[in-house]
């Protein structure tokens, strides 16, 4: 773009471009340290110490969606590894956990009429207000999975909030009852009761392009 243009560029992923979008528009506006997670398809993240976006020394800082929550558990395909929050807590995960759930176990199930390549987490999601409760136990591993996942991040960096954002969110209490529970279970008492867990106030569309240009104002000054 530099050399098209002639203009200054500056680059960063869309997850890091979020959090920085949260810092100046959203939910994080006025903290200093806060760990933001998308959840979508995948999951991603971008985390601000000290007003300050960690990059690390090469620029890949941040892929907490990828850090082993259960050590040999589900096999991630697009990386190799076993047992990755992003295994678990993406949309994607939570389509495979309903799959896994509906093949051991007999209960009723709403889920059970819905064709395998239809389901997904928002059919999860319509089963679960509905009442079933199977569906209900499918947000409810997925929210303990997800608590313990920022319970050791906060345990690392001591955050002020973390920050969810994505379609995932969209189940509210579903999701962040058993999140919160599960995050503060796995916290040491000097950090229970002390971080918040909030959703993004930006809309999808518009939080990478915020926080990128926001960068770019950075950039400028």
């Amino acid at each position: 773009m530099q050399n098209r243009f002639q203009l200054p560029a500056v680059l960063t992923n869309d997850a890091n471009a979020a959090a920085i979008g949260e810092m100046m528009y959203g939910a994080a506006k006025g903290m200093k340290d806060f760990i933001m997670i998308t959840l979508g398809t995948g999951v991603g993240s971008g985390i601000v110490a000290n007003g300050k976006l960690i990059y690390g020394h090469d620029g890949f800082a941040g892929e907490l969606g990828h850090t082993i929550i259960i050590p040999e558990g589900r096999l991630h395909e697009g990386t190799g590894k076993k047992g990755s929050l992003e295994s678990y807590a993406s949309a994607t995960g939570v389509m495979l956990t309903a799959l896994e759930k509906l093949q051991s176990h007999d209960e009723p199930s709403l889920l059970r009429g819905i064709p395998k390549e239809k389901l997904d987490s928002r059919t999860v999601y319509d089963a679960a207000i509905q009442g079933d409760e199977l569906a209900k136990e499918i947000f409810d591993f997925t929210g303990g999975i997800l608590g313990l996942a920022p319970a050791n991040f906060v345990m690392f960096s001591s955050p002020e909030a973390i920050i969810l954002f994505g379609g995932l969110t969209k189940a509210g209490d579903l999701i962040l009852k058993p999140t919160r529970e599960a995050m503060e279970a796995n916290l040491i008492q000097v950090f229970q009761n002390k971080v918040k867990i909030l959703i993004s106030h930006l809309k999808e569309s518009d939080a990478a392009i915020l926080g990128a240009s926001a960068l770019v104002w950075d950039m400028k000054a």
